[in-house]
């Protein structure tokens, strides 16, 4: 396949091509919500402190999904440039250099977050009782990082060509070893003994080992992505630098969610573990049921970045407005839904009434909001495909910190729990207006 048959973005009817690549993407984003539903569903069945134990340890695995996901994104943003430019060496060195760049960060991250297990879960509220729980999962976790972020930044390389099919196969393969699997280390069948927090743990590192290997071989022998060619420090220094312009605001951007939740965690631990368990289970929920608008957003990167190395300016414009109209209207579908099943859905993974409860305010509360939500995530998408790093990560700090965490904090303070959960709707809905102004004028300049 030649350079100029990977640019497929900058030509056709926008709203089926953004529909078509979203919906085979869905797929994989979908798998990967999928994956930490069905760790909470099975671990949900242990009990209510080991699924607190999984809530205190969601920011922390969101830190190294957004420090993977920035990297993809920043990946995913250059390579779709070179593309669309029609530059087949640079494509073929970005690609491989980002790969490389993802194996050094992901290694001081591993050797940092194993020694810190536990003076960061005690500063995060939980108790000793709960951080033993943790260690248990956490140690065995981090052992499989570089298996968590490498693939994600091959599959990103993959989808800036335009094909969102093969990242979903991969990913989608990941879900149904973890599937198999968890059951089985988890509660112990036949042979396999029962290892609880521990065996979810090995089934995750196991899973993920196995996408690993299968973007690599799609990299190196299908889309012929990767080159072997040994170069120069300078040429390797100028594609990080070029992949990290992108990558460390992105990054950063990516940071800010898991930070906030860490916050956020913080403060719904004054309330009890199980409430953080309820809360726990909420955002993976919340991860699930905005999939959908992940896709869209990781689709609307390598569009955006082809067109804009192919000079058709008006295709972002069109792209990006249907984009927001889809997102508003599936918010309120997603509204809907959860108004009359929420209760129900909180069910699925744990009796405990309070478990129930806090999940089910939550999902009702904040899903309010999701379409708003979705234009945030668009917009910063938008941003870094237009190189434009800077302006995402600032309209993400504005949302957390100048809205949301302020927010939260008088919330709690006068409303309680409830409060907490109608900060984060509110901050929505004023980072979506942001945004929708903040990129009009980008896109006009």
């Amino acid at each position: 396949m030649g350079i100029r048959d990977k640019a497929i973005l900058t030509r056709g009817n926008i709203p089926r091509t953004l529909t078509k690549l979203s919906l085979q993407m869905w797929i994989g984003i979908l798998a990967m919500s999928v994956f930490n539903l069905v760790d909470t569903f099975f671990i949900g069945h242990l009990g209510a402190k080991e699924l607190a134990a999984m809530g205190f340890t969601f920011p922390v695995v969101l830190i190294i999904h957004s420090i993977a996901l920035g990297l993809g994104i920043g990946a995913a943003a250059v390579i779709s440039r070179a593309i669309g430019e029609g530059n087949e060496y640079r494509m073929k060195r970005l690609t491989t250099d980002a790969i490389f760049l993802s194996f050094i960060i992901v290694t001081v991250f591993v050797i940092a977050g194993s020694l810190t297990i536990d003076p960061l879960f005690r500063m995060l509220g939980a108790e000793p009782e709960i951080v033993k729980l943790i260690k248990s999962y956490m140690r065995i976790w981090y052992i499989g990082v570089p298996f968590v972020v490498i693939p994600m930044v091959g599959n990103n390389a993959i989808r800036a060509t335009g094909d969102t099919k093969t990242p979903s196969i991969i990913m989608l393969t990941g879900v149904c070893i973890n599937a198999i699997l968890d059951p089985l280390l988890i509660f112990g069948f036949g042979p396999f003994p029962r290892m609880e927090l521990a065996g979810a743990a090995i089934t995750t590192v196991f899973s993920r080992s196995v996408t690993l290997i299968m973007a690599l071989l799609i990299l190196i022998r299908r889309e012929k992505m990767i080159t072997f060619r040994i170069p120069g420090a300078r040429e390797v220094l100028a594609s990080w630098r070029s992949i990290l312009y992108i990558s460390l605001p992105a990054a950063g951007t990516n940071l800010i969610t898991p930070l906030t939740a860490a916050v956020i965690t913080r403060l719904i631990a004054a309330y009890g573990a199980v409430t953080v368990a309820g809360f726990g289970v909420a955002l993976r929920i919340e991860m699930f049921s905005l999939s959908i608008i992940g896709a869209l957003s990781s689709v609307l990167t390598p569009f955006v970045g082809q067109n804009l190395g192919a000079r058709q300016n008006m295709r972002i414009k069109e792209g990006v407005k249907f984009s927001y109209l889809f997102s508003l209207l599936w918010g309120a579908f997603i509204f809907i839904l959860f108004l009359f099943l929420s209760k129900h859905i909180a069910m699925l993974f744990n009796k405990n009434p309070l478990v129930v409860s806090t999940t089910s305010l939550y999902m009702v509360v904040v899903s309010i909001s999701y379409g708003f939500l979705g234009i945030v995530m668009l917009s910063a998408s938008t941003f870094n495909a237009l190189n434009k790093p800077l302006s995402a990560a600032g309209l993400m700090i504005i949302r957390m910190f100048v809205f949301y965490v302020p927010l939260a904090f008088l919330g709690s303070l006068y409303f309680g729990i409830s409060g907490i959960f109608f900060a984060a709707a509110v901050a929505n809905t004023l980072g979506a207006i942001l945004g929708f102004l903040w990129l009009r004028k980008g896109l006009e300049h």
